[in-house]
């Protein structure tokens, strides 16, 4: 394989379980060129990845224009947008010549996506394993993904179809922070020194309410010593404040983050504590010891896959699984006590970190 195209245009947590297929991908064949379809919102991510040849972002602002290099990369990145960036791309797309396509999102969009790359193989899981079933009639090939919980091993096993079986786990992410947060790092105590809480996450039923965040974050100083960062993204600093002001002066914010900072930050933690959001997904990338909040997801599909990291989950319980909002009003993320998080965290916490 020469030339390969991997399509996963969202969302931030998936975008990361799709990432042990690019490095599996550049283990069997280095000089091959893998490039990646990615929506414009969750383009940084891959900013970090090692082995990506480039970036094709589509769907991207109307002001973008129909290609554009994007600056900060250390990728090529093309971009298409406005109202001829659909044609634009697909010509692009056809140049390149693609050996394969790997539909890894299985979506009506990500199928034609990778059918109008024109490569002369368009792969993708079974009609029974797809989000959008329709989006079989898209590929040349099919493939019937391994009978294994995490969502991680469903991507590897579609390399079954390019004779790369059993692939293992790797995280292919490198970043490098800012100043700014290099210096808050310092301040808070130092690389391992510290513990993450992770409020935010687009689900409002995936929140844990702020003030339990800052209840744990009082306790975990207490019983550790431990202060806390409260990481937050757009459209959160109001909540990362709640948690704050619920704390006493157990946490602080982090401040402003791009994606290669908040990585850092994940990295450096003792532990990092949040819901099931793209954050959690990233630090489980970075090799933080996690303890993971869940509700209307599975935490065998998609939480923590280190062994010694914890979980507290009420998707047993749940009425809305894979649902924005909660249908009966009380999210079953409410019903998990801060004791129950708090022990959680102590039994993670005195396991450590895995060696790397």
């Amino acid at each position: 394989m020469h030339r390969i195209l991997i399509v996963r245009m969202s969302a931030l947590g998936d975008i990361v379980h799709a990432l042990p297929v690019l490095a599996a991908l550049t283990r069997a064949w280095p000089a091959a060129q893998v490039d990646w379809i990615v929506d414009e919102a969750y383009a940084p991510i891959l900013s970090l990845a090692e082995g990506l040849h480039g970036r094709v972002i589509v769907r991207a602002s109307a002001n973008a224009g129909p290609a554009k290099n994007i600056a900060g990369s250390r990728h090529g990145t093309v971009s298409f947008g406005g109202g001829t960036g659909f044609v634009h791309a697909v010509r692009y797309l056809r140049a390149q010549r693609y050996d394969v396509a790997l539909d890894l999102q299985g979506l009506l969009k990500s199928a034609v996506w990778a059918r109008l790359s024109g490569a002369a193989r368009v792969i993708g899981f079974d009609r029974a394993h797809l989000r959008e079933p329709l989006a079989a009639h898209f590929y040349s090939e099919s493939v019937v993904p391994i009978d294994a919980p995490h969502v991680i091993q469903k991507n590897l096993s579609i390399l079954n179809a390019l004779g790369i079986p059993g692939a293992e786990v790797a995280l292919p992410l490198h970043p490098t922070a800012s100043a700014g947060v290099m210096s808050a790092i310092a301040e808070i105590g130092g690389a391992g020194r510290y513990v993450v809480l992770n409020p935010g996450a687009a689900w409002p039923n995936k929140r844990w309410p702020a003030d339990r965040f800052g209840s744990l974050a009082a306790q975990i100083k207490e019983k550790t010593g431990l202060a806390t960062m409260v990481t937050w993204g757009p459209n959160e600093r109001s909540l990362a404040e709640q948690v704050a002001a619920a704390s006493g002066d157990a946490a602080r914010l982090a401040p402003a983050t791009a994606i290669a900072d908040l990585s850092v930050i994940m990295r450096e933690a003792a532990l990092v504590v949040s819901g099931d959001t793209g954050p959690l997904h990233i630090a489980a990338a970075m090799g933080a010891p996690l303890v993971g909040l869940y509700g209307p997801t599975w935490p065998e599909r998609n939480g923590p896959w280190d062994p010694a990291d914890r979980v507290i989950s009420r998707a047993d319980g749940c009425v809305c699984h894979h649902k924005r909002q909660c249908l009966r009003g009380a999210p079953c993320i409410n019903e998990i006590e801060v004791a129950d998080v708090l022990a959680a965290c102590e039994r993670r916490l005195a396991v450590g970190r895995r060696a790397s």
